[in-house]
């Protein structure tokens, strides 16, 4: 039996199975852009508060959406959203830490 072909019709960018998945969606630009703020405020030493405060909030949220993603282009962005927090986080703790030398 012949049978009809279907077009996607994903709303979603980052939805590869034919479904939307608002929170993932959400949960990988948050984590995108929490990590280029991280990346690119660690670069300077006097905004090392700010990188990781950032860089650690843009780990969580990442780690939260791989561990509720269903696809693969889903969890690709939050892979690299988290590498850049990461770096961000490292950085801004190697410069100042949390807190700024307040605490500790």
């Amino acid at each position: 039996m012949a049978q009809t072909m279907r077009h996607n019709t994903t709303t979603s960018l980052l939805a590869s199975d034919g479904r939307s998945h608002p929170l993932q969606d959400t949960l990988v630009g948050v984590t995108l852009v929490l990590g280029a703020i991280a990346f690119v405020t660690a670069m300077f030493h006097n905004l090392h508060l700010l990188s990781s405060w950032t860089g650690l909030v843009g780990i969580i949220t990442g780690a939260y959406g791989q561990f509720i993603s269903v696809t693969t282009r889903e969890r690709f962005g939050l892979i690299l959203g988290m590498g850049a927090s990461a770096i961000g986080f490292f950085l801004g703790m190697a410069h100042g830490g949390l807190f700024g030398g307040i605490v500790g």
